[in-house]
Formats: C-alpha cells, sequence, structure tokens
C-alpha cells in the first residue's frame, strides 16, 4: 500500500511542479501580454468584431 502511496504523491507532485513551470514559462514568454488582441486575432474579414455569425443548430438568426 506504501507504494501505491508513494506513486500518487510522486505524480501529484510532478504534475503540480508541470502546471507551475508552465505558468512561469508562459509569463516569462508574454503569453499574457495582449488578450484583446490575441482574442480578435481569430476573426477575419468574413466574421467581424462583435458581430455573431455562426450560431447552434435550432437557435436561428444568421446560418
Amino acid at each position: 500500500m506504501f507504494v501505491v502511496y508513494m506513486v500518487i504523491w510522486t505524480f501529484t507532485l510532478l504534475a503540480g511542479a508541470s502546471a507551475v513551470w508552465a505558468l512561469a514559462w508562459a509569463v516569462q514568454t508574454g503569453q499574457f501580454r495582449d488578450f484583446r488582441a490575441g482574442a480578435a486575432s481569430i476573426f477575419d474579414d468574413g466574421e467581424p468584431v462583435g458581430q455573431v455569425t455562426d450560431r447552434f443548430p435550432g437557435e436561428g438568426g444568421a446560418q
């Protein structure tokens, strides 16, 4: 049973350390600097910012 606990704790500590490392890397490389530009970058001329051009089936509106 001790081995099972050690495996679980080791995995938990490695996962936590990986999450902290990933957050530190993202902050250091500037991933959080400009949210607005990143959010707008998914739109092209066919789908202007602020206008919904797609919907789930059965909701009506633009199809």
